[in-house]
């Protein structure tokens, strides 16, 4: 088992920026590939960014290439969502999510383990 806690979302201007950070805890964190997943109210939910377990291949929507980065670091069990330039449209819960593989964790039914997401406001 993998336990995730997201934290680091709030209500922002747009323009502004956000960190958001994923805590995982329980089996070996650099075995797990790492995604970030958004989801709107009456909108399903969609993958943001994703990054392997080495930290070495990511991967971006890209209605937020440019704009967001993720990262991790293996020593702290931890993956990072920044967020810059928000925009109205990024308003969401967002959640982080583990899985075997970077392509494995880009798709909602095929991540194995969710943390319980955080709320991100952008207004305008």
């Amino acid at each position: 088992q993998v336990q995730l806690v997201e934290s680091g979302g709030g209500l922002v201007q747009a323009g502004g920026s956000l960190r958001l950070s994923c805590a995982a805890s329980g089996r070996t964190f650099s075995n797990y590939a790492m995604g970030w997943f958004r989801q709107a109210p009456g909108k399903e939910r969609e993958i943001v960014a994703a990054i392997s377990w080495s930290g070495g291949s990511t991967y971006y929507v890209d209605s937020v290439k440019g704009r967001f980065t993720i990262s991790r670091d293996n020593a702290k069990n931890t993956v990072y969502l920044q967020m810059n330039s928000l925009k109205p449209e990024d308003t969401a819960v967002y959640y982080c999510a583990a899985s075997s593989t970077l392509a494995r964790v880009t798709r909602v039914r095929e991540c194995d383990y969710w943390g319980q997401g955080t709320q991100v406001t952008v207004s305008s």
